[in-house]
């Protein structure tokens, strides 16, 4: 086989890696459209071929990457749009970061997958369960392969979407719909961060191609390309950039939406907060990371954030009563340390550092069920309580400390607090003020007082309704 066959090949079973999980979801979700969902015996050979085919596929490209020594394979499907000096076009890249990110999404969707089969087992959701299982599925392999910021959007969108329909699986009870609305509405910002940066990006470049954002297009493999913008413009891509990573990885100050997401079935809380998505943001800033090089400020904007959200996610976690939540914040810690990694230009061991820390938390998060019944079981066996061991901050801190700072761990630093009071707040009064604004104009123009504005619902004074 020539090096040319080759290299179609490669593309060849590029294609198959998209298209597996696609035809997955189309598998599951068309019946259930219809009205007639699958056996739980179909869905899950479904699941499983699929997954297992664009494993294959991704493991034999792998294989014809390192015996080829080719490091950077882009896959172009066209133009979503072309208008002058711009285009938005569909574009796939394998290379050192997307290959190994996409053969740890497929096996640990896989595992999970496998696992959920017999954790959702005559569960009433059972195959809603697994239809937004395979939309996250298809948007993660988008995301992980995306060679422009508007492939990626799409993904990073059905990342989204199924993480906050799963995270309000269980909608029979309020908490879980309340949280999952939560979570949906912290991504909105994630999203309009990532979609201003993409607009920042074609009115800088012309297009939304991180190679060319990168410097790849030079010749260079990620990650030692040199990004072809200037300071300023680097700072000002970085910085949105880092902002949809933020919300995304549930970084300071968006921390607060994590133990909330823990309302959904284990096997989505492994998959998305232990192992994949809470990466994305960190996977975001390595694919952009030759930007940060650009810019001293930006390095230093992006290790301030990955410390100051481990060191609040370690003192978080330390109080946290139930076992999900601890290991939410002990997932969050881990990818602190990373994001600061990739601000220190660290970004292979960031990668590794990835890597091992989704299939680590994954096994805590699937073990986390009978956690509980084992203690229970040591406990029996030793005929008391398990005994607690004091660390040596307990020590050194005065008691009268201690409590405060319990308080303050137990309430998660105020995080929340803090942003409805300064945000959250303060749009909705803005709004308000704009609501009603333009309904004393409206009356205005319709020759009528204000006697008639009762007919347009409650009062939208600013402050009313705000709890």
């Amino acid at each position: 086989m020539t090096h040319e066959q080759q290299e179609l090949l490669i593309q060849v079973l590029g294609l198959a890696v998209v298209i597996a999980p696609a035809v997955m979801v189309l598998c599951v979700g068309l019946p259930t459209l219809l009205g007639r969902p699958l056996a739980e015996q179909t869905t899950a050979r479904i699941l499983q071929s699929a997954i297992a085919a664009g494993l294959a596929a991704s493991l034999a490209i792998l294989a014809l990457m390192l015996s080829l020594g080719t490091r950077h394979v882009p896959i172009e499907l066209g133009n979503w749009v072309v208008i002058t000096d711009y285009h938005f076009s569909i574009k796939f890249v394998f290379d050192r970061l997307s290959v190994p990110f996409v053969i740890f999404s497929f096996i640990l969707c896989g595992v999970i997958g496998a696992f959920a089969n017999r954790y959702m087992h005559r569960e009433r959701g059972y195959n809603r369960f697994f239809v937004f299982y395979a939309v996250f599925v298809l948007g993660m392999v988008v995301t992980a392969l995306a060679g422009t910021i508007e492939t990626l959007f799409a993904g990073w969108e059905l990342v989204g979407l199924s993480s906050a329909l799963l995270v309000a699986f269980y909608h029979d009870r309020p908490a879980p719909v309340r949280n999952g609305l939560r979570v949906w509405v912290v991504y909105r910002i994630s999203d309009a961060a990532l979609l201003i940066a993409a607009v920042v990006m074609h009115h800088l470049t012309g297009e939304g191609d991180f190679d060319k954002l990168t410097g790849l297009t030079s010749g260079g493999f990620w990650p030692e390309g040199t990004a072809q913008l200037d300071a300023p413009h680097a700072l000002a891509v970085g910085l949105l950039l880092l902002d949809a990573a933020a919300a995304k990885s549930a970084l300071v100050p968006f921390s607060g939406w994590l133990p909330r997401a823990m309302e959904g079935p284990t096997p989505s809380s492994a998959v998305f907060y232990g192992a994949l998505s809470v990466h994305l943001g960190a996977f975001l800033l390595l694919r952009v990371s030759p930007i940060l090089d650009v810019s001293p400020t930006l390095s230093a904007s992006v290790v301030c954030v990955g410390l100051v959200t481990a060191i609040f996610a370690a003192f978080a976690a330390r109080v946290q009563t139930d076992i999900k939540s601890a290991l939410s914040f002990a997932s969050l810690t881990q990818v602190g340390i990373i994001v600061t990694e990739i601000g220190l230009g660290l970004r292979y061991i960031a990668l590794i550092h990835i890597i091992s820390h989704g299939f680590l938390r994954t096994l805590q998060f699937v073990r986390a069920p009978t956690l509980l019944l084992d203690y229970r079981n040591m406990e029996n066996a030793i005929g008391s309580s398990l005994p607690r061991l004091s660390g040596s901050w307990e020590r050194l801190i005065p008691a009268r400390f201690r409590s405060w700072f319990y308080r303050l761990a137990l309430e998660r630093g105020y995080l929340d607090a803090w942003l409805a009071d300064w945000i959250v707040h303060p749009v909705i009064r803005a709004f308000q003020w704009c609501d009603a604004m333009e309904r004393r104009w409206t009356t205005f123009l319709a020759g009528s007082r204000a006697e008639g504005s009762d007919r347009f619902g409650p009062s939208t004074e600013p402050g009313d309704d705000l709890a």
